[in-house]
């Protein structure tokens, strides 16, 4: 993800981390997410979803306590989006009740769809065609004066402090705000127009500021603390688990965002916070424009080497930049990028394009974005040392699993040794390919080379070509199979409601539905799960990669009368795949994006906790790409491909021949992988253990010298470059958190193994308790005992290593 991002509520929503996003390697690394503004945010665990992939794929509410929570832990390296998730920062969806939103508008202006009631909309959804950028300033406005008031009822109440009096309505609070921000975070990800934009730019300080002023609302921390402090007292033993545990997570919260700084401390660390939100957004909008703007004008002849499904794409985005009928576009779009690096028998042209993607964030010397990665980085180690840490990724491993940059450092190292290794031979391997030919290359394999040549050395070991396997994963096909894969684990149905508009005309809406037994007398119900938005073609003023987001987060803390449909949550997956014509056809990785996101989507879907701190997707981070990365594995399933996996032109499926041929190759290449993954996330925990930048603190030399002290193999470089890597410095989400890829990927593989061993990777048992401990349970217990509570022990890496083909490196 990033995954995106994309908040207590919301966690990986906004994402805007990419939002950061989501893009993703067959690592099933997404990234997540989204980034974008402090509001989009992947998920305090994150992501997110976003991407948000590992790249994903980014990681918090917006509401009351929502948005102070979720824009924080964006600005601070919470969530963001997402987002999962991001992934990935991620604005919380609204989860206020009928009655507390009716009386919240009541006053407000009768022409602002984003203050008026939605009630009459289907499933109470945003009234998306009357929404514009105009809108958001002053709905913002209204919504921060409503949060504040409802912080200041849980002050001035003045009954003693207890979990009734202030973690209900605490939990409750900005009602408002969740709303208005879930939609302008998911618009900054998904429709940032130029008006979009300014507005982003406008309200990031602003939406900061409102953060940090309420952690420092005076009155209210203290009763959260005492709250906190009495947790376990004899009268206090009535609370549920679930109930402590939103107690120890708002109080991190609160904590963790200076709660106990004196005044002149809080005063800095709003700064900061503020700071930090105008140059993430700057960051984020600096990628967009380069993406944006940059294109490779082809001829037909030099598209040379080129399947007739990327010809097609090229030819799209050609129109939609009204070029002439006889030309080709190749923009910066990774469904377009990594095809052409692929297939483009033109060495010069895959260098040129290669170096442009290489070089987003920093195209133009008035974007230079290594400028503000430096600043940020910086204003964060400024942050550590306010809260006694000496670096900042020791203070953002304090709130996750891994607990220490030192623990971190040890899972990476012991895979980036094993996949050097790997990686190492495959390029050999390319070299003998290339010698065997009589080619010569200047320089030797280089990164715009290693794909064009690994393609050719899988067809010639596995007699596979990637353009025969395309055919097969038309979008259609692949959403019909991701959706059989969810009934099947989760009895879940998606209807299509073509007469639901959403925000753009390439998002399709259903209803998510399931059968429920009555648990006195068994009958069935049909009940409304939640709504579903996908977004999935790449297009102009959406963030690159891909990430799950939330319009609306399920909770269960609703006022007595409320509306039901408050709490039905609204779930969004965006990806960037090239629309081609007639249908549009995916690579296997894009094919498993898909699945990552809607890993995502069913944390949000299945999300079944009482408090929506504690939903969906906010949970720790290195646990929010498990959900993910653990539903791509149904793809690879032959059950599954030989179902789903059919010709788009002839209906025929796919053949067993083939089916062996992808699961023979299925380890190939892993090596680059897994190398262009871990650089990322290496590089990412060394820049944020820095304990000085100084006055020449060179982010280019520093990447450089990092690379040749860990041995990068050649032809090889980061995944994300520090000038574009989005999950570090559009939000601080996944900033010393990009790792938790991998983290995850232990898990899921261990999840995995599970339904493995039953015999049946359907099995409703083992589906029935993945559901309860990592769907739907969010934050409401440790995600450590979640983990142990679904395989009764501790996670080994073993599974990954033999999933990655590494064990034996």
């Amino acid at each position: 993800m990033n995954i995106r991002t994309f908040s207590s509520s919301n966690r990986r929503k906004l994402l805007c981390r990419q939002k950061k996003s989501r893009s993703r390697s067959s690592l099933g690394l997404p990234v997540r997410i989204i980034a974008g503004i402090v509001l989009i945010f992947a998920t305090n665990c994150s992501v997110i979803i976003q991407f948000c992939l590992a790249f994903r794929p980014v990681a918090s509410p917006f509401g009351a306590a929502t948005l102070a929570r979720q824009i924080s832990r964006i600005q601070c390296g919470a969530a963001p989006f997402t987002l999962t998730h991001v992934s990935a920062s991620p604005i919380s969806s609204s989860r206020r009740t009928s009655m507390r939103l009716r009386a919240a508008t009541t006053n407000c202006s009768m022409d602002n769809p984003l203050l008026q009631s939605w009630n009459d909309m289907p499933f109470h959804l945003p009234p998306f065609q009357k929404i514009r950028p105009s809108h958001f300033s002053p709905a913002f406005s209204k919504a921060m004066s409503s949060h504040l008031r409802d912080l200041d009822d849980i002050v001035n109440d003045p009954r003693d402090p207890t979990f009734d009096t202030v973690m209900i309505p605490y939990d409750r609070a900005g009602g408002l705000l969740d709303r208005v921000g879930s939609v302008f975070g998911n618009y900054c990800g998904s429709l940032n127009s130029p008006d979009m934009q300014s507005v982003q730019s406008e309200m990031a300080p602003v939406l900061s500021r409102h953060t940090s002023s309420t952690y420092t609302l005076p009155g209210l921390f203290e009763k959260i603390d005492a709250v906190h402090q009495n947790r376990h007292n004899s009268e206090n033993s009535h609370l549920t688990k679930e109930e402590v545990r939103l107690i120890e997570r708002v109080w991190m919260d609160f904590t963790r965002q200076g709660a106990r700084f004196n005044d002149a401390v809080k005063e800095e660390y709003a700064d900061i916070m503020a700071e930090m939100s105008s140059l993430q957004t700057q960051f984020q909008q600096n990628v967009m424009k380069d993406e944006e703007t940059y294109e490779m004008v082809l001829s037909l002849e030099e598209m040379a080497g080129c399947p007739d499904s990327l010809i097609d794409a090229a030819r799209q985005a050609a129109a939609e930049r009204e070029k002439d009928d006889e030309y080709y576009v190749i923009t910066l779009s990774r469904s377009l990028v990594e095809p052409f690096l692929t297939y483009s028998d033109r060495r010069d042209l895959r260098e040129q394009v290669c170096r442009a993607w290489m070089k987003r964030g920093e195209l133009s010397a008035d974007r230079d974005n290594s400028v503000l990665a430096v600043q940020l980085l910086k204003l964060r180690k400024r942050i550590a040392e306010l809260h006694g840490c000496s670096s900042f990724a020791e203070f953002q491993c304090l709130d996750k699993m891994a607990k220490t940059p030192a623990n971190v450092i040890d899972l990476l190292e012991n895979v980036w040794a094993r996949a050097r290794k790997s990686a190492n031979r495959e390029r050999l391997a390319l070299e003998q390919y290339v010698e065997s030919t009589g080619e010569v290359l200047d320089g030797g394999i280089e990164f715009w080379d290693w794909r064009y040549y690994a393609e050719k050395v899988r067809k010639t070991r596995y007699d596979l070509d990637e353009s025969l396997i395309k055919p097969y994963f038309s979008l259609q096909s692949v959403t019909e199979a991701v959706m059989a894969v969810s009934k099947n684990l989760f009895g879940l149905r998606y209807i299509r409601r073509h007469d639901v508009e959403a925000y753009h005309p390439d998002v399709d809406v259903y209803e998510v539905r399931e059968n429920v037994a009555d648990t006195k007398t068994g009958k069935l119900s049909d009940k409304l799960v939640a709504l579903f938005l996908h977004d999935n073609y790449a297009r102009k003023h959406k963030s690159s990669g891909a990430w799950m987001s939330e319009y609306r987060t399920q909770t269960k803390n609703q006022p007595p009368n409320a509306d039901p449909m408050e709490g039905v949550p609204i779930v969004s997956n965006n990806n960037n795949f090239a629309k081609g014509q007639p249908s549009t056809l995916l690579s296997y990785n894009d094919a498993k994006t898909l699945f990552h996101e809607m890993g995502h989507g069913h944390h949000g879907m299945l999300s079944n906790a009482n408090f929506g701190r504690l939903a969906s997707t906010n949970v720790l981070t290195d646990f929010v790409e498990l959900p993910s990365q653990l539903f791509e594995h149904w793809l690879s399933q032959p059950e599954v491909l030989k179902k789903h996996a059919k010709h788009f032109e002839t209906g025929e499926p796919i053949s067993d021949e083939l089916l062996q041929k992808i699961k023979a190759a299925e380890k190939f290449n892993q090596g680059f992988e897994t190398v262009e993954y871990a650089a990322c996330a290496l590089f990412d925990m060394a820049v944020h253990m820095i304990e000085d930048y100084d006055d020449g603190f060179d982010l280019g030399d520093f990447e450089a010298k990092q690379m040749e002290r860990m041995g990068m193999p050649k032809g090889i470089v980061m995944r994300h470059r520090p000038t574009h890597f989005q999950h570090l410095f559009s939000s601080s989400h996944y900033a010393a958190g990009y790792y938790v890829y991998m983290w995850a990927q232990v898990l899921d593989a261990d999840v995995f193994a599970a339904f493995e061993e039953s015999g049946n990777v359907f099995d409703p048992d083992v589906a029935s308790k993945a559901r309860q401990y990592i769907y739907s349970s969010g934050n409401t217990e440790a995600p450590d005992e979640l983990f142990r509570s679904f395989r009764g022990r501790d996670p080994d890496i073993k599974f990954l290593l033999e999933k990655l083909g590494l064990a034996n490196n």
